[in-house]
């Protein structure tokens, strides 16, 4: 595998590429448990989401080098300074977007520039921060590892972007922990989108519905990627 990134940095790109190749590889793992995936969602155990954690929790489920220049392109077109991804797994789409907040503010570090990643597993977080230093980016990126609910509480604003790839019922209440911190204008990115549907149905409903401050589309990319844009001063639901 030889993917294309969108910047030259010899650091990153390596990293990239050994991670990639070992998503890549990751599939085969993936093929002896679809068939309990999808018995578990005939007879309803995706409610549960410990079934889903089980099956999947070790393997990558990462952004492909597509989606990542997404990422990339998008961060920069915004000048990205701080970014929060809900998430991180090993690491990969954290690469993406850290590489484009370097690109934007060259020789700045944190907290002046930052990405703030999170993510669940232990093990995972462990290997993130790893590859975020193998790539030569710390001084960039912060992992936080727990409930993105209660580790997130902490990440000071003003947040330019947020991207959300992780447990797809928690976009919602993720996006609505993260919005008072939103500067108008702030881009959030939702991964997965046509896997997940019920899940992420009100969270859907939330960013399209035009009177909840956002202006949302779904990108056509290979299962769907949510693009939101958050008006501070959008018109909101009066409350209940």
């Amino acid at each position: 595998m030889n993917p294309r990134f969108p910047f030259e940095n010899p650091a990153i790109t390596a990293v990239l590429a050994r991670l990639h190749a070992s998503a890549a590889a990751d599939k085969w793992k993936i093929i002896p448990r679809v068939p309990r995936y999808f018995w578990a969602k005939f007879t309803g155990g995706l409610a549960d989401n410990s079934i889903q954690h089980r099956l999947f929790s070790d393997l990558y489920s990462a952004v492909t080098p597509e989606r990542g220049a997404v990422l990339y392109l998008i961060a920069r077109a915004i000048r990205a300074r701080r970014i929060v991804e809900f998430g991180s797994s090993f690491g990969i789409s954290t690469l993406y977007l850290a590489a484009a907040v370097r690109d934007n503010f060259p020789g700045e570090s944190a907290p002046a520039a930052q990405v703030v990643g999170s993510d669940m597993e232990e093990r995972k977080v462990a290997a993130a921060r790893k590859n975020i230093h193998d790539a030569e980016l710390s001084d960039l990126v912060t992992v936080l590892q727990g409930d993105a609910l209660q580790t997130l509480q902490s990440v000071e604003g003003p947040i330019d972007l947020a991207f959300l790839d992780g447990r797809k019922d928690l976009y919602l209440p993720v996006l609505k922990l993260l919005e008072p911190k939103l500067r108008a204008g702030a881009v959030i990115l939702s991964d997965n989108i046509d896997s997940f549907r019920k899940q992420v149905a009100p969270f859907l409903q939330y960013v399209q519905s035009g009177t909840d401050g956002y202006t949302s589309a779904t990108l056509d990319l290979p299962d769907s990627m949510e693009f939101s844009i958050y008006q501070r001063n959008g018109q909101k639901k009066p409350s209940c």
